[in-house]
């Protein structure tokens, strides 16, 4: 009995997984041709765009969806500034910082900006594959050392939120920049209140941080709300009552806080 002739059952191939997109952000085209070539090997990883300076990188960012952007700090005049910006114009995009020496108060900060991964320029080609894809699933990259550091920064960030004495830490001009920020009012407004610079102000508030233990605005302000840390400190808006912009800043200090990243 012959069979008839049919047509041919299409065997079943399993999807390509999708690549890793990658822009890449370092100052040295030696150094970018190099990475390039070692990601040309893997099947899953592609590399979407080059930047030589951290405009490029942000115009990148801006113009190539992106699953991960290797950002090599020397490149950026304020690395966590940087790690801000690429997220406010990317949200999804995961960031690893590539560096040359790692320090412990920029390792943290890098982290709370919202940094997936640190890494050594010199990092194994091998490992740095791995570090993509790691990060790429949402994972966080970290060194044994710099896994150290974050949890020795939430250690010391859980005994500052216990301590009885917050204030003795701060200066009479951060205690005065602190208020302004839970008055809702901006970095520009603060400085001229205190009659120093915008960017001065941006410097204290970076220290305060760091003494405090907070990463942004609205932590600060839970922080003061918790220590009840501006008792009878007050940062007076020109041409207000003093009344008036006390009892609007105690009604809603979460709120106002939150008025400037």
């Amino acid at each position: 009995m012959s069979s008839r002739p049919g047509k041919a059952k299409a065997a079943a191939t399993p999807a390509a997984a999708p690549s890793i997109r990658i822009i890449l952000a370092d100052g040295q085209a030696i150094y970018r041709v190099g990475i390039r070539k070692i990601f040309a090997l893997e099947d899953d990883l592609r590399v979407v765009a080059q930047a030589e300076s951290l405009p490029q990188a942000l115009s990148a960012v801006g113009k190539f969806p992106t699953d991960v952007v290797l950002l090599e700090s020397a490149i950026c005049p304020n690395t966590s500034d940087a790690i801000t910006e690429i997220l406010q114009t990317q949200p999804e995009a995961h960031i690893v910082v590539l560096t040359s020496g790692q320090e412990e108060g920029d390792t943290v900060e890098y982290l709370r900006r919202g940094a997936r991964g640190i890494v050594m320029r010199s990092i194994a080609p091998d490992l740095l594959v791995k570090c993509v894809r790691r990060v790429a699933k949402g994972e966080t990259w970290l060194d044994n050392r710099g896994v150290n550091w974050l949890i020795d920064a939430y250690r010391a960030q859980a005994k500052q939120l216990t301590s009885g004495t917050p204030k003795a830490r701060l200066s009479p001009k951060e205690l005065l920049i602190i208020a302004g920020v839970t008055q809702g009012m901006r970095n520009k407004e603060i400085a001229a209140e205190i009659a120093t610079s915008e960017q001065v102000v941006k410097n204290y508030l970076r220290k305060i941080y760091d003494k405090l233990g907070v990463s942004d605005r609205l932590e600060l302000a839970l922080y003061c709300v918790h220590h009840q840390l501006l008792e009878g400190v007050h940062l007076k808006r020109e041409g207000e009552a003093p009344s008036e912009t006390k009892s609007a800043a105690a009604a809603s200090p979460l709120a106002a806080a939150s008025s400037e990243n």
